[in-house]
């Protein structure tokens, strides 16, 4: 039995497209349901599923860099980005190299869809064209909005105004979020997923699910065997993990 991964960050469309794959593809399974990139490449590294359904405008990590990290930390998996924006159809319909599902998703495209993913499923994507393609295509996946500049978070009884150049990284904390600067950390009450929207991509990258590094802090990038990573900064002498999944998105340093 093929098994699937899913991720939509809203509910109601993750589980409306749930329930059209049961309907359409009975013997798939689907093995997890995220609403998250960060969550739903570290299940697909460790499930290493026949094929993935990414939403491709997601907290944090979009489906487009999913995607591409998917193609080292999972090579069989067959990928299918979602989106509401059309822009990106023809493009992916025409280098073959990724499905493509448009929302609403009509009940005739899926069916199309999964004809493909059954007809392909003995064979392994083409890494070097789905790169080339998800690279191109990925500057439009993230909405154009004005990144955060600073945030407030709580020392104690003091509550700071810490500019996001100053900080070097961000961990989940329960409902809450810790800010490490190099003076030390704060407590941001804003949960990580929530933070990641508002933070400029280009800049700060997730490494696993309950961190957010800012990549202007890093001095270094040491790789390990096993596969995972670790990050050295400039201000701070911890050594910060990368999980093996994420491992894939610091190709270029």
């Amino acid at each position: 039995m093929a098994e699937c991964v899913v991720a939509e960050d809203e509910d109601l469309l993750r589980a409306a497209l749930v329930a059209q794959l049961r309907q359409a593809w009975p013997e798939l399974e689907i093995v997890a349901e995220c609403s998250d990139g960060a969550t739903a490449l570290e299940t697909i590294a460790e499930r290493q599923p026949a094929v993935a359904f990414l939403d491709i405008r997601m907290p944090g990590l979009t489906g487009i860099e999913v995607a591409r990290a998917v193609a080292d930390a999972s090579p069989h998996t067959q990928v299918v980005l979602v989106t509401a924006y059309d822009q990106y159809a023809v493009e992916a319909f025409e280098h073959g190299a990724v499905d493509y599902l448009l929302k609403p998703v009509s009940r005739e495209r899926l069916d199309w869809t999964v004809q493909r993913l059954k007809a392909r499923r003995q064979s392994t994507p083409d890494v070097a064209v789905l790169d080339a393609l998800l690279k191109r295509i990925a500057p439009r996946a993230r909405p154009e909005v004005a990144p955060l500049a600073w945030v407030t978070a709580s020392t104690g009884r003091e509550t700071r105004l810490i500019l996001l150049e100053d900080v070097a990284y961000f961990r989940a904390d329960q409902k809450y979020t810790v800010v490490m600067t190099a003076e030390g950390e704060a407590l941001l009450r804003t949960p990580l997923r929530e933070l990641l929207t508002a933070l400029d991509p280009a800049v700060f990258k997730q490494i696993h699910r309950s961190t957010i590094v800012n990549l202007k802090a890093v001095s270094s990038v040491i790789r390990e065997d096993s596969g995972k990573g670790q990050l050295r900064l400039r201000n701070r002498p911890e050594l910060l993990t990368v999980s093996q999944p994420f491992m894939g998105l610091f190709k270029g340093m």
